[in-house]
């Protein structure tokens, strides 16, 4: 958009000037336009752009834009109820599994036996003031012990990170214990285990933040296993972090599983007779219609 804020009548003009075709009409581009916002729809008709003016392809239609918008939006909201599922499962387990190890150690995330220095000497930034005082059954716990330097593992760890519990997971001193935590998901090696908990981690950020999914690319290459199904040998591709999420999302419930599979599915199907909608649903996401 540039420096400079423009009307919505100045940004229909800027489109049209491009090639964008309103197929849907002037008003309701208009209608789209106040509702989801210029800048955000850029991302969507970004793929259609064939020079560095913006111009686009030949016949894009701004009904194509917002029905790609609207495939980023419905697949982040199926990938976000799983990711949830995921995040509660994964953080039970670390608690019980760990805290039950070291029944007389009930707040091991901080004790050097069970848990690699540098983790122990940074846990004090996360656990603040600011954290107790946001946090209300950890407030109640230090009004009742006043003594405690921190709440128990199964209070403490409920209100941490995503990404602080992979942390934890990841600082753990006792390999034997890590293998047992991820056994419950089919995982034998340790290295494959963070690998993909690592991908979970990526694409729910990306979804708790709205951010641009159907584009999106994993820094880290998924690590081949017959766990995962790879289409095209493409282990950075957003279907193959989703096909981490489906495996995860199976250990711990296979009727879940099967119904994101099919409403996934069920989602890329709607689209399949727009031709540029398809391309990027194979090309950018990775999922294969044969």
């Amino acid at each position: 958009m540039g420096r400079i804020a423009t009307t919505v009548d100045e940004q229909i003009k800027l489109l049209t000037d491009r090639g964008l075709v309103l197929d849907c009409g002037k008003q309701k581009a208009k209608e789209h336009l106040l509702d989801i916002g210029y800048y955000r729809l850029g991302f969507y008709w970004n793929p259609f752009e064939i020079d560095n003016k913006h111009s686009f392809k030949k016949d894009t239609n701004f009904s194509t834009v917002i029905n790609l918008y609207y495939l980023d939006v419905d697949l982040r909201y199926l990938l976000m109820r799983a990711l949830n599922r995921i995040e509660i499962n994964i953080r039970t387990q670390i608690i019980y599994q760990v805290s039950n190890h070291y029944k007389n150690s009930p707040t091991w995330f901080s004790d050097p036996k069970v848990m690699k220095p540098k983790f122990i000497n940074d846990f004090h930034k996360f656990y603040n003031h600011k954290f107790i005082e946001n946090n209300k059954p950890i407030k109640e716990h230090h009004n009742r012990y006043i003594n405690d330097i921190y709440a128990p593992a199964w209070k403490t760890l409920e209100f941490l990170t995503f990404g602080s519990i992979y942390s934890i997971f990841y600082n753990l001193k006792d390999d034997a214990l890590k293998k047992k935590i991820i056994q419950y998901y089919g995982i034998k090696k340790v290295d494959v285990f963070i690998n993909y908990f690592r991908t979970i981690i990526f694409i729910r950020n990306i979804c708790a933040h709205s951010g641009l999914l159907y584009d999106a690319n994993t820094p880290l290459a998924v690590k081949p296993t017959p766990l995962i199904k790879i289409n095209n040998n493409n282990r950075h591709s957003l279907n193959t972090a989703i096909q981490v999420i489906i495996h995860f999302l199976g250990k711990i419930s296979t009727n879940r599983k099967g119904d994101l599979e099919k409403d996934i599915e069920r989602l890329y199907l709607q689209h399949k007779d727009n031709q540029e909608i398809k391309d990027i649903i194979e090309n950018k996401i990775g999922f294969d219609f044969c």
